[in-house]
């Protein structure tokens, strides 16, 4: 039997969990970013789980085992130790881009994480979403 993914789309207000990130700049950056991603996607912002705030909506059947479900095409999360930009496709794609980002470190997946925006140059951010986002659209409809 495959473990559920913790991980789903919920009714949760957007709003109301930014309001309550502690972190004063940590706030004010994610309703910045949250801007960012609604112009960028035209995508409605929803609640994914307890932490990640995601832009639209794409169903997967994992290659490597029989998990299958529905994943946000892009998004980001307001974490404790830094904010967290979800480039799904993966970071690799866009190195070329990634390295122009400023100050940031990057998972080995589709993670890019980020202390503050201003260590980061925002047009660079908001192409990589931009790119991301149309390559998601394109592979999913």
């Amino acid at each position: 039997m495959m473990a559920e993914i913790k991980t789903k789309i919920t009714k949760a207000s957007v709003p109301q969990f930014l309001a309550a990130v502690t972190d004063e700049e940590k706030r004010k950056d994610s309703k910045i970013l949250l801007k960012l991603f609604t112009e960028i996607t035209k995508e409605k912002a929803a609640l994914w789980g307890n932490a990640v705030i995601g832009f639209g909506k794409y169903h997967y059947q994992s290659e490597r085992s029989k998990q299958a479900g529905d994943w946000f095409m892009t998004g980001f999360s307001p974490r404790k130790q830094n904010l967290t930009i979800y480039i799904i496709p993966g970071t690799k794609e866009y190195a070329s881009l990634i390295k122009k980002l400023g100050k940031f470190t990057v998972s080995a997946g589709s993670c890019v994480y980020i202390k503050r925006l201003s260590d980061i140059d925002i047009d660079v951010l908001k192409e990589l979403i931009r790119e991301s986002f149309e390559e998601m659209k394109m592979k999913h409809g």
